[in-house]
């Protein structure tokens, strides 16, 4: 039992890297494979909700979804990890990692540092943290829980890389 729980603590930790490298290149990176083809920006916004996700008048409402979603696996993989952490303990990191890619894209001015953005990935990892917290009330068995995340969240990730590989192709 404990040899099989060392080997679900690895594959949740390499799909935690997996996941955090390609978060790297998603939001640093905005998925180029090229430093030119990167924007040349850089702009604060520290007012949430306004000017940056606002489109004809109207919240932009798919650009928050989509930080929502992104940072949502964060929140799943902690709980894995660190199960017996208190809730603001697993908050930190994720927010402490939306604020470091938000200050980077300042600093090397390769987009625009928002704190809408800040908000919505922190959400989004509540989320994660949420979702699995109902998970295991519903289910009860961590470790089952925990495998068939891992079995899902390969096959995600097997998805990805997929498709990252076809975008390096059809360039």
């Amino acid at each position: 039992m404990e040899k099989f729980r060392r080997r679900q603590k690895v594959i949740t930790i390499s799909l935690l890297v997996i996941y955090l490298f390609s978060l790297t290149w998603i939001i640093l990176f905005k998925m180029t494979l090229s430093f030119n083809e990167l924007p040349h920006l850089r702009n604060i916004n520290l007012v949430p909700f306004s000017d940056s996700v606002i489109i004809n008048n109207q919240i932009d409402i798919e650009e928050i979804i989509q930080n929502i979603i992104i940072f949502f696996p964060f929140g799943i993989y902690l709980n894995m990890l660190k199960p017996n952490w208190t809730f603001i303990k697993k908050v930190v990191p994720i927010a402490s990692v939306s604020l470091l890619f938000e200050v980077l894209q300042f600093i090397f001015a390769i987009g625009a540092t928002d704190i809408t953005d800040f908000i919505g990935n922190t959400v989004g990892g509540i989320v994660g943290i949420g979702v699995y917290f109902m998970l295991c009330k519903l289910f009860k068995e961590k470790m089952k829980i925990n495998k068939v995340l891992n079995i899902l969240a390969s096959i995600g990730t097997v998805c990805a890389l997929g498709l990252v590989g076809l975008l390096i192709l059809m360039n």
